[in-house]
C-alpha cells in the first residue's frame, strides 16, 4: 500500500458515513473515469443537532470532467426559488433552495431532501456527496497555517464586527469562515459570498501544496483528521481512499468557478433569486458532460480561481 493510500485509509475511518443522497438523486453507479458530479452542503450543523434554523449555507455542485484535469465549483443561490418535494412533516411546495436542508430535518434527512429538489432542478443524479459542518473546517484551516485570501471590497462583518480591506492577506479558519460568509454591503450580493467561497477552497488547495502535505505524513495525517472530523460523506459505494487517489492529480489552478445564470426578483415582498434561460442550459450541460463547452459559450458566468 502506498503511503497515500495508507494514510487515505486511516481518513477513511475517521470520517462519517450516512447515505446523503435520496434514491432520486443517486447515480446508480459511479464511474471514476468518466465525467462526476458531487454535491458539496456547507452548514454551521452537524448530522443529529438541533434541526432549527438549519439552513445549508452553501450549495455547490461539483463537476469533473472525465480525465480529471479541470474541475468547476458551481454556486447554487441559497435563494433560489425552486420546487421542493414533501418530505416527513413537510407537504412539499416553492421556497428558497437552502430551505430544503431545513425542511427535511438538517442533517442527513436534510440533505437527502436538498439533493432530491437539486435533482428535480436540474435533471442531474449525483456520484457522492458531502456535508461539510464549516465551524469544524476552521480547524483544517488552521492545521495548515492559515490561507491567502485577496479581498476585493471592503466589507464589514454582521457577525464579528471585523472590516476586512481590500488586499491580499494571511487568514487563520476563524477569520477566512467570517470572510466568505458575508454578502450584505458588498456590490454582487450573495454572487460575491459564492465567488469568495469558491475562491477559499482554491486558497485551503494551494495552501495544501505550498506546505508540502504530500511529503509530510505526520503533518497530512493532522489534516486529513481534521477534515474527517468536518466532514460526512456519502461516495455512492465508492472507496472513499479509491476517489481520493483518482482525484489526486487534479490541478488546484484547473478550477473554475460558475455562477448559475439568474438574477434577484422580489416575489410577494420576499426576495427570491431565479433562474434565467440560461440556467437551463447550463442545467442541461452538466446532464450530458458539456460543461466545458458551455463555459467556453458563457465566459460572463465563469471565473478562474
Amino acid at each position: 500500500m502506498t503511503g497515500l493510500h495508507w494514510l487515505t485509509h486511516r481518513y477513511d475511518r475517521t470520517v462519517t458515513k450516512e447515505q446523503l443522497l435520496d434514491p432520486t438523486a443517486r447515480k446508480k453507479r459511479t464511474e471514476l473515469d468518466g465525467a462526476l458530479n458531487y454535491l458539496l452542503i456547507g452548514s454551521d450543523h452537524r448530522p443529529g443537532a438541533s434541526a432549527a434554523d438549519q439552513r445549508s449555507d452553501t450549495i455547490l455542485i461539483v463537476h469533473v470532467p472525465a480525465g480529471m484535469r479541470q474541475a468547476y465549483l458551481i454556486s447554487v443561490p441559497r435563494d433560489l426559488l425552486v420546487a421542493i418535494p414533501a418530505a416527513p412533516g413537510f407537504p412539499g411546495g416553492q421556497d428558497k433552495v437552502n430551505a430544503a436542508y431545513e425542511h427535511g430535518g438538517g442533517g442527513e434527512s436534510g440533505a437527502r431532501l436538498l439533493s432530491a429538489t437539486l435533482t428535480r432542478l436540474t435533471g442531474v443524479r449525483f456520484d457522492g456527496a458531502a456535508l461539510v459542518d464549516f465551524s469544524g473546517f476552521r480547524s483544517v484551516i488552521d492545521q495548515l497555517g492559515g490561507i491567502r485570501m485577496c479581498v476585493d471590497t471592503p466589507v464589514r462583518s454582521i457577525h464579528t464586527g471585523t472590516r476586512f480591506e481590500p488586499g491580499c492577506q494571511q487568514m487563520d479558519g476563524a477569520r477566512t469562515l467570517d470572510y466568505v460568509r458575508q454578502r450584505y454591503d458588498l456590490p454582487g450580493g450573495d454572487y460575491d459570498r459564492q465567488r469568495h467561497q469558491q475562491q477559499m477552497l482554491r486558497a485551503v488547495l494551494d495552501r495544501a501544496n505550498q506546505t508540502h502535505l504530500r511529503n509530510d505524513p505526520v503533518k497530512l495525517d493532522r489534516v486529513l483528521r481534521s477534515v474527517g472530523g468536518a466532514m460526512t460523506v456519502d461516495t455512492n459505494g465508492v472507496p472513499l481512499d479509491e476517489l481520493v487517489f483518482a482525484l489526486r492529480a487534479l490541478p488546484a489552478d484547473a478550477l473554475r468557478g460558475v455562477r448559475v445564470p439568474s438574477y434577484p426578483q422580489t416575489i410577494d415582498q420576499v426576495s427570491y433569486v431565479v433562474l434565467d434561460t440560461g440556467g437551463g442550459d447550463l442545467f442541461t450541460a452538466l446532464r450530458d458532460a458539456r460543461v466545458p463547452e458551455w463555459a467556453g459559450a458563457n465566459p460572463r458566468w465563469v471565473n478562474r480561481l
